[in-house]
């Protein structure tokens, strides 16, 4: 980064709200445009005034509407950058950190957020607190709402279950340092995974498992995954919707082998409602992290008996071992 550059990045990231002496946070929201989710942004202001009060935050929002390179003054300090929009949020992020450069190594924990992260289940929203935070901070681990497939799927070479959401998640500068990217599944990919034709999206020989492509088609068209949730945004597809398919499917992509990648490199997926539960239970976080099932089973709320999470994903079947592409 030229020195010009770096003199810009402090002059447009200056700490926002929150206490001194707290944990440095810097919380990266990607958007498109301010249409839909308007109120993401004070929202994401009041969870940290209500349940995080003691951290020292700063703020960058990516909006992939706007001009790559653009930078514009927000609200309360916020930075508002124009975004990179060839894989959505995770692209977007990707942009976010350039922007920040060598800044990053200045904070203790990023959160990633997009503008929707307050739809489907929020329950867990309201568990974060500083104290939580804090052993986040402490521990290599990433921690949000820990989702799950009823039976384990393949994607390129790795089996795996259980993803975190990151739609709103924390993590330490380290472990973005080790990823180096957040995209897993870009423009360049696309043509060996999809076939062009709405009525069998996916390729033939894709590579991943017949379920996975059930579940992703299941999620973005009909009735869910099987666990009585379903998509806000259903769509049919057609010739017309296609392209918005595939970009989305690759959003999940993307979310799915953020997981898995992390976990490749050593970072713990910490499921926050049995991170909350076990802090106010046990005054600390263990260590090492146990498994997602045991996390899931354990919840002082909405807990998934380990009969229903059985499978292969991290009970001693498969270790993940993807890298970037």
């Amino acid at each position: 980064m030229s020195a010009s550059l770096k003199g810009k990045v402090r002059r447009v990231l200056r700490w926002g709200q929150g206490g001194a002496g707290g944990l440095r946070i810097l919380t990266l929201m990607a958007r498109h445009g301010t249409e839909k989710y308007a109120e993401a942004l004070p929202r994401i202001d009041e969870i940290f005034r209500r349940r995080m009060p003691g951290a020292a935050r700063r703020t960058v929002v990516i909006d992939n509407a706007m001009p790559q390179g653009q930078v514009e003054p927000g609200p309360s300090g916020v930075t508002v950058i124009g975004g990179d929009n060839s894989a959505w949020e995770f692209s977007a992020w990707d942009e976010g950190l350039r922007f920040v450069g060598p800044e990053l190594d200045g904070y203790d924990l990023v959160h990633l957020a997009t503008s929707a992260f307050d739809t489907l289940y929020t329950g867990y929203l309201k568990r974060f607190d500083d104290a939580l935070l804090a052993e986040v901070a402490r521990l290599r681990m990433a921690c949000g709402h820990i989702d799950y497939y009823d039976e384990p799927v393949t994607f390129l070479a790795d089996v795996s279950q259980h993803w975190v959401r990151s739609s709103f998640l924390f993590l330490a500068p380290t472990e973005l340092r080790r990823l180096g990217s957040l995209v897993s599944v870009g423009p360049a990919q696309r043509a060996a995974l999809f076939s062009g034709d709405p009525a069998a999206p996916f390729r033939a020989d894709a590579p991943m498992s017949e379920n996975y492509k059930r579940y992703v088609a299941d999620w973005l068209l009909g009735t869910g995954t099987g666990q009585g949730t379903e998509w806000h945004s259903r769509f049919e597809l057609t010739a017309g919707t296609l392209d918005f398919f595939e970009q989305k499917a690759i959003a999940i992509f993307n979310e799915h082998m953020l997981s898995v990648r992390l976990r490749a490199q050593g970072c713990a997926l910490a499921d926050t409602i049995w991170a909350a539960a076990t802090l106010a239970r046990d005054g600390r976080l263990p260590t090492p992290v146990p498994t997602w099932r045991l996390q899931l089973a354990g919840r002082d709320r909405n807990a998934v008996p380990l009969e229903k999470t059985a499978g292969l994903d991290g009970e001693g079947g498969v270790t993940p071992r993807s890298a970037p592409p």
